[in-house]
């Protein structure tokens, strides 16, 4: 007979758990000339055996606005042979916020990735807007459990803010990212060159979310967005590069240094204005683009936050001026939709407030680099900062 001599007392077994990753962000232009090899060299970086079997998925609308940009990435990889292997013709894939309302989308990533015989050793490519890359990163994210993923945003909106996160999703139940996860990429490649096929909407729609991350993060890199407002309304190229650059940095140091990057916790910092701004995309079918509803969400959050005292009218003041001197409405009339005898833009709040775990947690801004959290919103101030918005607005349109 075999006896166990320990004392079984322990009730519990709890060890910690820590993962060293790194989170690379580069930046380059013509990413796939020839001559180019910032993408060799970062995945030259990885462990496996050459060559490193790549799979890329390529936004259709970036195909739409860059006519070579096929053949480029298959010529780019056919000059790397015993280096890098593309295993199939890039996969074009719709884009846009409609590819996340589109479940089928998911398996069909999976399809090529296991047909391709993908694996963890291997590199899943993803060249698109901030939607294409969090469609493509869940499916990366889910295929054998996760498979390294590169990111290659093509707009100012992902190569600022969200592609450069560690955040995938789609949408489901009629909310936003309601499936989803957190996943650090093996990479992401900021090719700014892409920028130069941008229509001037998407162009501008960056510059919102750097202002968003000054506001909470650095009241430096906030005056410096004042400092070149009149540029970046212009959409000059350089003042967008500069901010976007800096835009991204402010986002991975907080996502590297806040100690909750897979918010486990309930404050999102990098969320402030978007629990109005989420609303707002969905009851206006989109029509109105996530930069821009980022903008008047800003403003909303603006107006409370000085109607209750938290915020200075100097303050509240400076910032709106800025939302509009770079080229951003603050206010759009699907903040006053009524349905059902209600305000449809507070079920922002409950979705909000859902979508956190239960308990609701807004963060704001009492002064320009400084960020704080409320667990609560007076829904009647809510109604009030938005007639009070839309007063200044037409005020100023007198």
């Amino acid at each position: 007979m075999f006896l166990f001599c320990e004392n079984f007392t322990e009730p519990m077994i709890e060890r910690p758990i820590h993962l060293e990753l790194a989170h690379r962000i580069e930046f380059t232009r013509n990413l796939f000339s020839p001559e180019n090899s910032v993408l060799a060299d970062v995945i030259a970086k990885s462990d496996g055996d050459f060559p490193h079997r790549v799979i890329a998925f390529v936004d259709g609308g970036v195909v739409g606005g860059n006519q070579n940009l096929l053949r480029d990435i298959s010529s780019w990889f056919s000059g790397r042979d015993g280096e890098l292997e593309l295993v199939e013709s890039p996969i074009v894939l719709p884009g846009g916020e409609p590819c996340k309302n589109d479940w089928s989308l998911v398996p069909e990533i999976w399809r090529s990735i296991s047909e391709n015989s993908i694996d963890r050793h291997s590199f899943v490519m993803a060249i698109g807007g901030g939607a294409f890359l969090d469609l493509v990163g869940f499916a990366a994210s889910t295929a054998h459990r996760g498979v390294r993923m590169i990111r290659i945003p093509t707009t100012s909106l992902s190569q600022g803010d969200g592609g450069v996160g560690v955040k995938n999703g789609v949408n489901f139940f009629g909310k936003k990212n309601w499936v989803g996860t957190f996943a650090v990429p093996y990479a992401v490649i900021n090719d700014f060159s892409f920028l130069q096929t941008l229509d001037e909407r998407s162009k501008r729609a960056g510059i919102i979310e750097a202002i968003k991350v000054a506001m909470v993060r650095s009241r430096d890199f906030y005056e410096k967005i004042e400092q070149c407002s009149s540029q970046l309304n212009e959409l000059n190229d350089d003042a967008l590069e500069r901010v976007i650059r800096r835009s991204a940095e402010e986002h991975v140091d907080h996502i590297s240094t806040s100690g909750d990057p897979y918010e486990l916790g309930s404050a999102r910092p990098l969320d402030y204005g978007h629990w109005v701004a989420h609303k707002l995309e969905q009851i206006s079918a989109f029509r109105i683009g996530h930069g821009e509803a980022v903008a008047i969400g800003m403003a909303v959050d603006l107006i409370y936050s000085k109607r209750i005292g938290l915020m200075s009218s100097e303050d509240c003041e400076r910032a709106l001026s800025l939302i509009e001197a770079v080229g951003f409405d603050i206010y759009d009339s699907e903040l006053h939709r009524i349905e059902g005898g209600r305000s449809v833009i507070l079920h922002g709040l409950e979705e909000f407030r859902e979508h956190l775990g239960g308990k609701l947690t807004i963060t704001f801004v009492p002064e320009i680099g400084r960020k704080i959290e409320l667990n609560e919103m007076d829904e009647a101030e809510v109604l009030e900062s938005i007639d009070e918005l839309k007063g200044r607005v037409e005020a100023h349109c007198k």
